[in-house]
């Protein structure tokens, strides 16, 4: 996905900033990292432990990645809910709440 389509993707929330990181995409808020996009395309929102329940009761999937040892690795980072992808309205609703998410970590 360009940046101009993130961006448009983002607008509910407010302007971002998008970094390359690790083949794929950071985007800010504020300063603030609040999701992720991979090299496959996909925008993963973050969430945490007061937020990342509301993902998965709308279906989203908690990212994870095979570590040394073999066993998955959950990442603080979930899909889009399906629901968000053709409505500005509650897209914006998930993007506050990773926003949120992102403050509480207290890391930038």
């Amino acid at each position: 996905m360009d940046n101009a389509a993130i961006e448009e993707l983002f607008e509910p929330l407010g302007p971002v900033s998008i970094r390359r990181m690790f083949g794929g995409k950071g985007i800010y808020h504020h300063g603030q990292i609040i999701a992720l996009e991979l090299s496959t395309g996909e925008i993963l929102l973050k969430a945490d432990a007061a937020s990342a329940p509301e993902f998965a009761a709308a279906g989203a999937s908690q990212w994870s990645y095979e570590g040394k040892t073999g066993k998955a690795v959950a990442m603080p980072y979930w899909t889009v809910p399906d629901e968000a992808l053709d409505d500005p309205d509650v897209m914006g609703k998930w993007l506050r709440l990773a926003y949120e998410a992102a403050v509480r970590s207290g890391k930038q």
